[in-house]
């Protein structure tokens, strides 16, 4: 019999423990590698800041996002719904048939108008509004947010509520009188005459946002109708009209006030999902009307922050891809420097795979250690930015992210775990890619020329 030819021993398979010896050997520098090795730990620290700065920057713009429409759709309705007139008197009507569409959860009537507030301190420009009790008790956000006096008997208060801000400027406390000047007033001969009211603030409310602490008064709805004239007197039924000698009282008789709203808010179980609902709304209703939802109120507005967010999203992922082309460096003078040991590897046996695998897991160590490293910074910092902001401040003694310029009180910050997952898997992807042009070329590197060297 003849003896069967021996076999060839079979050398360590891919990803073997000798594969991650030597990698982590490489990361290691010795004394006359120092320069590599401070290339190495910048490229970790700008993964690291990379990392870190797209998770922080991403959960603020979240946060501020998710605040502004909390804020914003927690007092105006996500449906607004008006006539081309000037306003409609059957406004309870309209509010039954609209709280009878599925997925409406209630609807506020309103009177708004525009007005001159003036306190013992100054005078500004102010938006009124006119609520009822009976609507008051639906805005939780605004009922909540009275820092001082109460809303108890609101229908019959005769007085105003206004924002923090808004006291602040006119000078005026819990108590004190403001003065509200509208210049369409009563017409007269002489032209029209402005409406001027006088009425003590009740309510001081704090929302949290200046535009409006610092621009809105609220009114009793009866109070507001009747300053902004927002009411028709029409002929009772089946009394017939005065006659030109009759007097004021048999005039007051035959006629009864029809008050008006300036249209109606229509909050709704998902604002998100605001696609169907127009038509169901329009449907209950016995007229047309016109209505506009919360996306188109606030289109530029909310276009504007999606695009700040892709903006900043893009521009600093850079960071990342400036620490991805210095791993390029790192590896390419690794490389360079390791051309006898490359030499001498393969000519113990070690293939070109293996070579290729060395130096890839050499550079993807580091991008995996800054990611590791920026996701829990990034982590941190994002949960306690705001706790960081005031410390900052407190001890630099300057205003950062003033509230009267981004609209909030507090820096608000939300961590989205589906754009950390991208952030991460952006910083994995670009830093493995960095390594496989090095590591190609070390794994082409000719041996002979290699121990030349």
């Amino acid at each position: 019999m003849t003896a069967s030819p021996p076999i060839a021993a079979k050398g360590p398979g891919p990803f073997s423990r000798f594969e991650f010896l030597v990698a982590g050997r490489y990361l290691r520098a010795r004394r006359k590698e120092k320069f590599a090795s401070v290339i190495a730990i910048l490229t970790l620290v700008g993964v690291v800041l990379g990392v870190a700065t797209l998770i922080v920057v991403m959960s603020v713009m979240n946060g501020f996002r998710t605040e502004l429409l909390g804020k914003i759709l927690g007092l105006n309705g996500h449906f607004v719904v008006q006539t081309t007139a000037d306003g409609f008197d059957d406004y309870d009507d309209v509010v039954r048939r609209l709280e009878g569409v599925e997925g409406v959860r209630y609807a506020i009537p309103y009177v708004e108008g525009q007005a001159l507030a003036s306190g013992n301190a100054s005078a500004t420009g102010v938006v009124v509004r006119g609520i009822s009790e009976a609507s008051l008790a639906k805005l939780q956000l605004l009922r909540d947010g009275a820092a001082l006096g109460g809303w108890d008997q609101w229908d019959g208060s005769q007085g105003a509520a206004i924002g923090q801000r808004l006291s602040e400027r006119l000078g005026v406390a819990l108590g004190d009188q403001i003065t509200i000047i509208n210049p369409n007033g009563t017409p007269t001969p002489f032209g029209m005459t402005p409406a001027e009211l006088t009425l003590p603030v009740n309510v001081i409310f704090n929302i949290g946002m200046p535009e409006y602490d610092g621009f809105y008064v609220y009114l009793p709805m009866q109070e507001a109708q009747v300053y902004f004239r927002m009411f028709e007197d029409k002929l009772k039924p089946g009394v017939q009209m005065p006659g030109v000698m009759a007097t004021d009282e048999e005039i007051d008789a035959a006629y009864e006030r029809a008050y008006k709203a300036s249209g109606v808010e229509v909050f709704v179980a998902d604002p998100d999902q605001i696609g169907g609902m127009r038509e169901k709304l329009q449907a209950a209703l016995d007229r047309p009307f016109t209505i506009t939802d919360w996306q188109q109120r606030n289109a530029t507005f909310f276009s504007a922050l999606q695009v700040e967010r892709v903006v900043m999203f893009v521009i600093l992922s850079l960071i990342i891809l400036v620490a991805a082309f210095n791993i390029i460096a790192s590896l390419v003078m690794l490389v360079k420097d390791k051309g006898p040991d490359i030499a001498v590897l393969r000519t113990m046996g070690a293939t070109r795979g293996a070579i290729l695998r060395i130096f890839s897991m050499t550079g993807f160590a580091i991008g995996l250690s800054g990611t590791f490293l920026g996701l829990v910074l990034g982590v941190v910092f994002a949960i306690n930015v705001e706790a960081i902001r005031s410390t900052v401040s407190n001890l630099l003694n300057i205003s950062i992210f003033p509230p009267e310029l981004f609209l909030m009180s507090a820096l608000p910050s939300r961590i989205d775990t589906g754009e950390v997952v991208l952030v991460v898997l952006l910083s994995l992807g670009l830093t493995f890619l960095a390594t496989l042009y090095p590591a190609w070329r070390a794994a082409r590197l000719d041996p002979i020329e290699g121990l030349n060297q």
